[in-house]
């Protein structure tokens, strides 16, 4: 039987030693090993096509997808921010180019990169919050999502739905008695645009016109991906395409209800531009190597066995507050883009950096003109109008006194941010707050610690509480010969004459070396002591005070506007419970001998007192804005919550009829009544009667 040839194919020489040879593929079964049939290829193609239509649409892909990009998100180490970042330089770089990169450490990445309790990505906010991290363009103005009226309900401003707006239930304007004029409070109005809302008090429905979706807040932490323009980082957006899915279970419960905060996106040269701007800053201290890790200033190496090693410890600038709580407001739980929905506005003014530049040598319009501008863009939005500014807040990183000039000569000290009608109203909060302001409160200098995680807090109260204390008592600080009324002089003389006293002599040398510029050396002498002498500084207040707490230092007053009438959100009423006063008159006057009254205590007196202060360490600290603390208030917490109850009590008075801008006391009181509650006559009063 012949055999007939149906295919013929060639193969390489490599694989056929004689040369060329055919294969041919028989009629009676024989099958050529390089090719199959047509019909076999399109069917199996067809095939794979529906399967892979069928995956890409199916809840496998779909979490697989989100697991990867969860994953990448925990990997990821910078700053969270709804708004555009605030560009610090980072450690050992120079100062210019690293306002153009993205704020990083690479020393951190691997102990925060893989941990999720330090990397806030979306899935950590709370829903109602998650919904409202959108960006709304610069263009668009920002009254299209703010309903028309105004209706002071429980912690928040509520609206009504569009189809409940007549004329028999307009509200009227709240007029509230400001000093000699009167107030109008008006109403927000809707300009233009419907909001589509379905539930008032959460606002997850909100579906603003024209958005996009943060990176930063919607899809995890920038990267070093991000674009950079000329004027700093641009975030990554994405289409916001439709609202988040809203969790039935959480439906009847949010967790932010009377805790939203509502962030003003400031022009640039309110805070990004003077950080920009550093080496202009001050003309003494060069203030640019302490903006890096974002203004926390360059890590700490413990070289005299002082911190402990893993970390939390930064050379911090006692004046980089405003930079510290923008950052950590950044990534405050019940941060909120939909400002009818805020129980308070946060106002980022740089205004200790501004002041600071003018000064000593410039005339009063040069160092009001930031001032005077802020006030302007802030009257002209309609959150101004809800309650005519009263919601609104600020934080200065200095001390009151750089606010309040009186007059308008050149020779007087500081600008009149705090002191403006529009906004002496407005809760200022300060390292060092006036005594007679009823809108002054007093928060914690900045210290060293900025501590990452519970345990590193834990650790450092553990550790003070096991420290060898060799001297009974101490000062650090330098001599004021100039000031007369100032005790120093006769502490350093009393320090001096005692074995049972360190004295650190903190003025400069002739070679040029500032020996308390070194937080080594300040902290190892109020580890090392029992009690910490703290004298008024250049001012009533001082830095020194939450560094001793820190080294579980018992602290010795010698003004009660130091510590006890400034900061009574975060110090018990009692303070003979973690301190010692002892009046400076008699100091003045040598009637007392300052180691004789320490000497009084007993060792169970002493350990009951280090106890407490060692407890008020989580409340004097902030907290490093890269990572989060899980169950510890900080310094920080603590101040938002103290917000929120100052304006709240603004609403309660608006509602009662009674003028908020009245307090039950008089302002010479003001620091009586926060302390005891009470306006009678107290052994104190001569210490405050006239400013200072």
């Amino acid at each position: 039987m012949k055999e007939t040839l149906s295919t013929v194919s060639r193969v390489p020489k490599s694989h056929h030693h004689g040369g060329d040879q055919k294969i041919v593929e028989k009629s009676n079964g024989g099958v050529v090993p390089y090719r199959y049939p047509s019909w076999f290829v399109i069917f199996a193609s067809f095939n794979m096509l529906w399967f892979l239509m069928f995956y890409f649409n199916t809840d496998a892909f779909v979490s697989s997808k989100n697991k990867v990009q969860s994953i990448m998100n925990d990997y990821v180490y910078g700053f969270v921010s709804p708004q555009p970042k605030i560009m610090i330089p980072l450690e050992n770089e120079t100062a210019v180019p690293l306002f153009r990169e993205p704020i990083r450490d690479d020393d951190l990445v691997d102990r925060f990169g893989t941990d999720d309790s330090t990397s806030v990505s979306l899935n950590d906010q709370p829903e109602a919050v998650r919904q409202e991290e959108v960006v709304v363009s610069q263009n668009q103005s920002k009254t299209e999502n703010l309903p028309s009226q105004m209706e002071l309900v429980g912690e928040n401003v509520s609206r009504p739905k569009p189809e409940e707006h007549s004329i028999e239930n307009e509200i009227e304007p709240i007029a509230v008695q400001n000093k000699n004029e009167t107030v109008t409070i008006e109403p927000v109005k809707e300009n233009g645009s419907e909001t589509k809302t379905e539930d008032p008090a959460r606002g997850n429905e909100i579906e603003p016109v024209g958005t996009k979706l943060v990176a930063g807040n919607g899809t995890g932490p920038i990267t070093q991906e991000d674009p950079v323009t000329e004027d700093g980082i641009e975030p990554i957006v994405h289409d916001l395409n439709e609202p988040a899915p809203r969790n039935e279970s959480e439906s009847d419960f949010d967790p932010c209800t009377g805790k939203y905060i509502y962030m003003h996106d400031l022009p640039k040269k309110f805070n990004e531009d003077l950080l920009i701007e550093c080496d202009t800053l001050n003309k003494w201290i060069p203030m640019c190597p302490y903006m890096v890790n974002g203004g926390l200033g360059p890590r700490l190496v413990n070289s005299q066995g002082v911190f402990p090693t893993n970390g939390g410890w930064f050379n911090t600038d006692q004046y980089m507050l405003e930079i510290i709580f923008h950052h950590r407001m950044q990534q405050y739980k019940c941060l909120t883009l939909n400002s009818s929905l805020s129980s308070a506005i946060y106002v980022p003014f740089y205004a200790g950096f501004e002041v600071i530049r003018h000064l000593w040598d410039t005339d009063v319009p040069t160092r009001d003109a930031a001032t005077v501008e802020l006030v302007k863009w802030l009257t002209s939005k309609p959150e101004w109008k809800v309650l005519g500014g009263r919601d609104h807040f600020l934080v200065p990183g200095r001390t009151t006194w750089d606010f309040r000039r009186l007059s308008e000569d050149d020779a007087d000290w500081g600008n009149k941010l705090l002191v403006l009608p529009e906004t002496e109203i407005m809760p200022a909060l300060l390292v060092e707050a006036s005594p007679w302001q009823v809108n002054d409160f007093g928060v914690p200098f900045p210290t060293y610690f900025h501590p990452s995680s519970d345990g590193e807090v834990y650790e450092l109260q553990n550790r003070m509480r096991n420290q060898q204390r060799r001297f009974l008592f101490s000062f650090v600080g330098a001599p004021r010969p100039n000031n007369t009324k100032s005790i120093r002089n006769q502490l350093i003389e009393q320090c001096l004459g005692s074995k049972n006293c360190k004295q650190q002599d903190c003025k400069n040398k002739e070679n040029g070396e500032k020996p308390c510029e070194d937080p080594s050396t300040v902290m190892k002498v109020f580890q090392r002591s029992v009690f910490c002498l703290e004298p008024q500084g250049d001012s009533a207040t001082r830095r020194s005070t939450f560094d001793a707490i820190l080294a579980g230092c018992i602290p010795v007053f010698f003004y009660p506007g130091t510590a006890y009438t400034q900061y009574t959100w975060y110090l018990p009423e009692n303070y003979t419970q973690y301190s010692v006063f002892i009046s400076e008159d008699e100091v003045r006057d040598g009637k007392v001998n300052i180691e004789s009254v320490l000497q009084q205590f007993s060792q169970e007196q002493i350990r009951a007192m280090q106890e407490e202060v060692i407890k008020l360490i989580p409340k004097v600290i902030y907290a490093d804005p890269r990572s989060k603390l899980e169950t510890i208030e900080d310094a920080f917490d603590i101040a938002v919550k103290g917000v929120l109850e100052r304006v709240d009590k603004v609403r309660n008075d608006i509602r009662a009829g009674r003028n908020p801008d009245e307090p039950p006391h008089s302002a010479s009181n003001t620091w009586k009544y926060r302390l005891f509650g009470t306006e009678e006559k107290h052994e104190w009063d001569h210490f405050f009667e006239a400013p200072k």
